[in-house]
């Protein structure tokens, strides 16, 4: 069986930044074990696997290099951007998904001033954390700065820090956020006053795919709803504090979380299974 591939650099304008996403599109769901064999071969945060619908709908599955994800936000950017400038879809493309239902993924034009030009932007659902009284042991023990709160979604625990510094310098011990399976972790906090940005954050998924996770789209449906609280505005630019690094925009609406970044395509090519 011959496959194509596409690699796309996800939330960012720049070759070799952002995250890396490979896109299979496929006629019919292949076996699990052997979707999962393609992703661990590619050996990137997550593979999309994406089977047509209709005209502009398609359903999408993840997997990392480990597993089936329930929910990537790069992943998905990555193969509307495949969409979009390899197979003409034109405007708006739809994604079922078991785990969070449909997910609409729009070009932006580039009047929107919530996006940078030539950027995608997706809708998703609401997924703001809420506190956690009883903190685990492992989250605390495995990062080097003790949170200021510490907030909980289905996806992650959100370890607020006080300081954009105490993000950026923060040390973790994978094996011990290993523990918290199946929660990965996000630590964030407001940016400083005089960058760019309204808040950033690291992301780490020991249990699910890796260590540190370049850019994270998903766990932004938690991160843009908590801040937009904490900071009292309903737009958020967000930077994702890993070595690639990633800019994300992300605007509140009553119960949907829109993010929007933009895609390099990497490579393009067949596989063999």
């Amino acid at each position: 069986m011959e496959l194509d591939i596409f690699v796309v650099d996800a939330f960012t304008d720049k070759q070799f930044g952002g995250n890396s996403a490979a896109v299979v599109p496929v006629e019919d769901w292949l076996a699990v074990d052997l979707m999962q064999s393609i992703a661990s071969e590619n050996n990137l945060s997550e593979t999309a696997f994406i089977k047509r619908v209709d005209l502009n709908h398609y359903q999408i599955r993840w997997f990392s290099p480990i597993t089936e994800i329930d929910f990537c936000g790069h992943a998905t950017l990555a193969a509307a951007h495949v969409l979009f400038n390899q197979f003409s879809c034109v405007g708006e493309v739809c994604f079922s998904t078991d785990k969070v239902g449909d997910l609409k993924v729009t070009q932006v034009s580039n009047a929107d001033s919530t996006a940078t030009p030539s950027a995608i932007e997706m809708s998703f659902p609401n997924l703001k954390p809420e506190i956690v009284e009883s903190v685990p042991n492992a989250l605390t023990a495995g990062l080097s700065v003790t949170p200021k709160a510490v907030l909980k979604n289905q996806q992650a625990y959100f370890a607020v820090m006080d300081s954009a510094a105490d993000v950026i310098n923060l040390e973790y011990q994978s094996e011990l956020l290993a523990l918290l399976a199946p929660l990965d972790v996000v630590v964030t906090a407001q940016a400083d006053a005089t960058s760019e940005y309204d808040c950033i954050s690291r992301y780490f998924w020991p249990a699910n795919g890796g260590d540190e996770d370049p850019v994270t789209g998903s766990i932004h449906a938690g991160l843009a709803p908590y801040w937009s609280e904490q900071l009292n505005k309903t737009e958020l630019v967000a930077f994702q504090a890993s070595t690639r690094g990633g800019k994300l925009c992300c605007r509140i609406s009553d119960d949907r979380v829109f993010v929007s970044g933009c895609g390099k395509l990497y490579l393009k090519g067949r596989i063999y299974v």
